[in-house]
């Protein structure tokens, strides 16, 4: 369980030591494990619901505009909802969040604006955000856990109490880059939080072709840090770990793997995937019985804190900012492609200064 694990000091290698419990909080039908309770109040749990309505309606809206063609390269999110918002919901806003392609859910919790998210979409310039500590998603499969333990490592430099948080998926625990990152972020035992959404498939690859490990936490006991896995569709015990282990970082106690173990209902991207080639129908209907969304409704039903009137409110507001971002990114110019170079460095180079003026030459037709 989470408080044991990231309290243990004697780290062994015992093969019967290697047995990862899952933390569950809230129950397929609502009931709740008081013992491991974050107690939320109403309003942080509403917050974190409402949250998870709105990004499942953003991720239908999001696959009709890339039908459509009015946006572009689209990793569906349906089904991870919990996971992600509930684990930025953990953190501070002045913590560091470096996502993936899939994470968009976390990207705007976190205060990216929509309009935004929907220009990154089409490749074109989102413009800057310097109040809102995320970074780009990441499209190279686990760079951001190597950025994430350097992100790290620069605010325990600067005596910051702040955390960094990457995410990723149960694919990228396969890349030299993640083991990299947890070997140098437990080293210097660095403030991270090492987020893996594991939705079993790797594209399409499934978890049993990638390792021989019975879960993807224990694999932390390798690098002498805590490995916890979660029900990744249980808000509160995704919570409640990613809590524990920011306030464990905070203390200066190191860096934490957190396994979320949830499934995505939908294609990898839709560029072209196609998941009824490579998973049972059956095994989509029964995760779908698993519903984030639907679990933590039915708890807060039960606690007379949310109605069908609070369904409906959200929705129509989530389908009203949808239309209005998409009525500002119609309004906005395109970007222009040397705008590359103004935002790598704060002050740019002389070699790049010499290949934009070159770009800018060849644009003009003034150069073959």
């Amino acid at each position: 369980m989470t408080q044991m694990l990231l309290e243990r000091k004697d780290i062994s290698f015992r093969e019967d030591e290697l047995e990862f419990q899952q933390l569950q909080v809230l129950k397929e039908n609502g009931e709740i494990n008081h013992d491991w309770d974050p107690g939320l109040s109403d309003d942080k749990l509403r917050d974190i619901y409402s949250w998870m309505v709105k990004m499942r309606i953003l991720d239908g809206r999001s696959i009709k505009l890339n039908r459509q063609g009015r946006l572009g390269f689209y990793a569906p999110m349906g089904g991870q909802e919990a996971a992600m918002i509930a684990s930025i919901a953990a953190l501070n806003r002045d913590d560091y969040a470096l996502p993936s392609y899939r994470d968009v859910a976390v990207s705007l919790y976190h205060g990216l604006p929509l309009t935004s998210f929907f220009q990154g979409s089409r490749g074109e310039m989102g413009g800057s955000w310097p109040d809102v500590n995320v970074l780009p998603p990441q499209i190279i499969i686990a760079a951001q856990v190597t950025q994430c333990a350097g992100v790290a490592w620069g605010l325990k430099l600067k005596g910051e109490k702040k955390v960094a948080i990457c995410y990723f998926g149960d694919g990228a625990t396969s890349q030299g880059d993640f083991h990299e990152g947890l070997n140098f972020a437990a080293v210097h035992k660095v403030p991270a939080i090492f987020f893996c959404q594991n939705n079993l498939y790797a594209i399409s690859v499934p978890l049993t072709k990638q390792t021989a490990s019975d879960t993807l936490a224990q694999k932390a006991v390798a690098y002498g840090m805590p490995g916890v896995q979660v029900d990744g569709n249980d808000a509160l015990a995704v919570y409640r770990a990613v809590h524990d282990a920011a306030e464990r970082a905070r203390r200066g106690e190191g860096p934490t793997l957190i396994e979320a173990v949830t499934y995505r209902h939908g294609p990898h991207t839709m560029a072209g995937d196609d998941p009824s080639r490579y998973r049972k129908e059956e095994e989509l209907d029964e995760w779908q019985q698993r519903d984030p969304i639907h679990r933590l409704r039915t708890y807060l039903e039960k606690k007379g804190i949310w109605s069908d009137e609070d369904q409906q409110r959200v929705e129509e507001e989530m389908k009203q900012e949808i239309s209005n971002a998409m009525d500002r990114l119609g309004a906005m110019g395109k970007s222009n492609v040397l705008e590359i170079f103004d935002l790598v460095y704060s002050e740019t180079p002389e070699h790049l200064k010499e290949q934009r003026q070159e770009l800018e030459q060849i644009l003009k037709g003034g150069k073959s």
